[in-house]
């Protein structure tokens, strides 16, 4: 009994290290199963794909030749079919030979990818750049009625039990059967301990792009309303909704979202070269406009009447930067930044629609594994689903990162080339204004001295301007004789003959007519009351006759008018009665003979408001502020921009700008001085 006591913690301590090596012996069972199963599935499926490569070579493709349709291109459907047949079968031959290697199964497989690896990439090639065109054909097939019934009874002779209802059921395997390659390979190396001798090894099928995801979804589609709205049907809502609410789980966290570091960060980088692109083609065109608005004044095309002197260097200057420097450079800015730009924003495209494209089939996949998991298959379509979100991720992860190196290039290249048009345009610019500035008087002076003279030059002209407008506005010059215009008498006779003499106002200042039925008037005019408030009987706004329009203008701008005693015979009018109330016209000659009649002239005189200096003997020069005479407000042509005066006993042309009328007060015993 004690020795048998004693036996029992024995057995109990012999039990406890064997269920611990059981509990390890598990997991590596498990691992060895998943191991074995991965590789049979790599080989089973091969197998399947072979016999599928088989069928559509020597049933479906002989039916067909037999047929002899001649719309038919055989050779642009299957391409070299024959040969990818020619070594999968080689392929499957030696997968299957790895069977017997038990230890060294993987090791094989693996020395069996790499030498097949070149032979694979080269057939595959081949087919995939012809698949495009595959696919047209079938569709243009497809709206073909005989063509499309006799495609339909080969496949319901040759292959009734796959139920394929379409050529391209068959033509797509190829590129399905490449992208999946690395798939089967990863899952056995999940469930190969790294322990093993052919673990580390780097063995990969032939990377082949997947044509069908290119073609389909790396084009910008243009489709109208109609077009998009002919695309909907029960299969494509579903779709969209069951994508749609996928999305929204993702934002909402219900859902996690497979994360691929790899691909989301060549995905970033290719939004900032994308956003980078749109901002400066942005730019540039805002920059064009600024430019254009820039060039659009012409001054210097505008008759200047100056032969020589700093403005016509200025106009030889904005004519040679307006007609050769700024020409060139829109031009060479075209060629070597727009068109540039917009042909590196064109190639955005495809792979935006193609990153987009990744994001739907993404939630697909995501949906699809889901139902695998729970169902343990998924049909042919599903399956075709998962594999195009395959494809797609694949090709983007190997072509994004040199799509985004040469996109990188071509922008640094574009800001380069923006900023020596930069400089090439500043360089011309100042080498010009250089030359130019050498002719001027002061061009070879210092630039502090020729800074302090023009300083000192607008102090003086300044002091000028105060000291004239001081002296202007306390200091009323002294009338100046002169005679009459008969324009003038023959309207201030009108006006004194409808109205009578104390209806007569002169205009103090220049009106413009800002409303309608207001008047626009020169400063000295003289008009005659009507009514003293508009319609509305504002007493601020007066009625006034001008000697044929009538309107009105503001009260504030006019005085009272009193005509005078004039010695012109024709205009007659009573005298005034209070001597003191007497003005003296402008016009009136201090040494005419009296007449016992009495007429009137306008109380203003003319003067000089700028100084002008004569180019030729036909022009008289003037000072600011002078008096003179006007002969004929025209010249010999009837222009008015010209009027014939004299001053100081010359006569000449001056421009009828320069001349303004101001009125004529008693004089104060001195004048303006000159």
């Amino acid at each position: 009994m004690a020795s048998a006591r004693g036996a029992e913690p024995d057995a109990e301590d012999t039990a406890e290290p064997e269920e611990a090596i059981y509990e390890e012996v598990i997991p590596c069972e498990r691992m060895e199963l998943s191991h074995r199963l991965a590789v049979e599935e790599l080989i089973t499926t091969e197998a399947s794909y072979v016999h599928n490569i088989q069928l559509c070579v020597s049933d479906i493709r002989a039916h067909l030749q037999k047929k002899q349709l001649p719309d038919l291109d055989l050779e642009g459907l299957f391409s070299n079919t024959d040969d990818i047949l020619h070594v999968s079968r080689r392929f499957l031959k030696g997968l299957e030979a790895t069977a017997t290697q038990e230890h060294e199964q993987l090791l094989c497989i693996c020395t069996l990818f790499q030498e097949f690896k070149e032979e694979m990439e080269t057939v595959y090639k081949i087919y995939c750049a012809s698949y495009e065109h595959a696919l047209l054909l079938v569709e243009s097939y497809r709206k073909d009625p005989r063509l499309q019934e006799e495609i339909l009874e080969t496949l319901a002779a040759t292959v009734p039990h796959t139920g394929a209802s379409d050529l391209s059921f068959f033509l797509v395997m190829p590129v399905q059967r490449v992208t999946k390659y690395p798939l089967l390979l990863g899952k056995i190396l999940e469930n190969t301990p790294t322990s093993a001798s052919a673990y580390d090894l780097l063995f990969l099928p032939p990377r082949m792009p997947a044509p069908e995801a290119a073609t389909k979804y790396n084009k910008a589609e243009h489709l109208t309303l109609r077009d998009r709205l002919a695309r909907l049907n029960t299969h494509s809502i579903a779709k969209k909704t069951t994508r749609m609410s996928r999305f929204f789980m993702h934002e909402a966290g219900i859902v996690a979202k497979m994360e691929d570091k790899e691909y989301d960060d060549l995905e970033e980088k290719f939004q900032c070269v994308a956003s980078s692109v749109t901002a400066l083609k942005e730019n540039v065109a805002s920059y064009l406009g600024h430019l254009e608005a820039f060039l659009l004044p012409t001054p210097h095309k505008r008759e200047l009447q100056i032969d020589k002197g700093p403005a016509q260097q200025y106009r030889h200057f904005a004519e040679y930067l307006h007609g050769s420097i700024f020409p060139e450079f829109k031009q060479r800015l075209d060629r070597l930044v727009c068109q540039p730009l917009c042909n590196l924003s064109d190639m955005l495209v495809g792979p935006q629609q193609l990153v987009k494209k990744r994001l739907d089939k993404l939630l697909d996949y995501e949906e699809i594994q889901e139902l695998k998991s729970e169902m343990g298959s998924v049909t042919y379509d599903e399956e075709a689903a998962m594999n195009t979100y395959l494809a797609i991720n694949a090709l983007l992860v190997a072509e994004l990162p040199r799509f985004n190196q040469v996109a990188l290039q071509l922008l640094g290249q574009i800001l380069c080339s923006f900023s020596a048009l930069q400089r090439d345009l500043a360089a011309q610019v100042l080498h010009q204004a250089e030359k130019e500035l050498e002719q001027m008087p002061h061009g070879h002076m210092p630039l502090p001295s020729f800074w302090k003279m023009v300083e000192d030059t607008l102090q003086q002209s300044g002091a000028q301007l105060r000291a004239f407008c001081q002296t202007f506005e306390t200091v009323t010059p002294s009338p100046v004789t002169q005679p009459l215009n008969p324009a003038e008498e023959r309207k201030v006779l009108s006006l004194v003959s409808k109205h009578g003499p104390d209806k007569l106002y002169q205009v103090t200042s220049n009106i413009s007519g800002s409303k309608d039925l207001d008047l626009t008037l020169q400063r000295g005019q003289i008009v005659a009351l009507l009514q003293s408030a508009d319609t509305k009987g504002n007493m601020s706004r007066w009625l006034v006759d001008a000697g044929g329009p009538r309107g009105f203008v503001p009260a504030g701008k006019l005085q009272p008018y009193c005509p005078v005693q004039s010695q012109q015979p024709g205009m007659q009018m009573p005298a005034p009665e209070s001597s003191t109330e007497r003005r003296r016209h402008s016009y009136v000659s201090p040494e005419a003979p009296r007449l016992p009649v009495a007429t009137f002239t306008p109380a203003f005189q003319v003067v000089a408001s700028f100084s002008f200096a004569a180019r030729s003997p036909q022009e008289v020069s003037l000072q600011a502020g002078q008096p003179v005479v006007v002969l004929e407000p025209h010249d010999k042509k009837g222009s008015k921009e010209w009027s014939l005066v004299e001053v100081n006993g010359q006569r000449g042309y001056v421009p009828s700008s320069y001349l303004m009328t101001v009125p004529v007060q008693e004089p104060t015993g001195w004048s303006l001085p000159v």
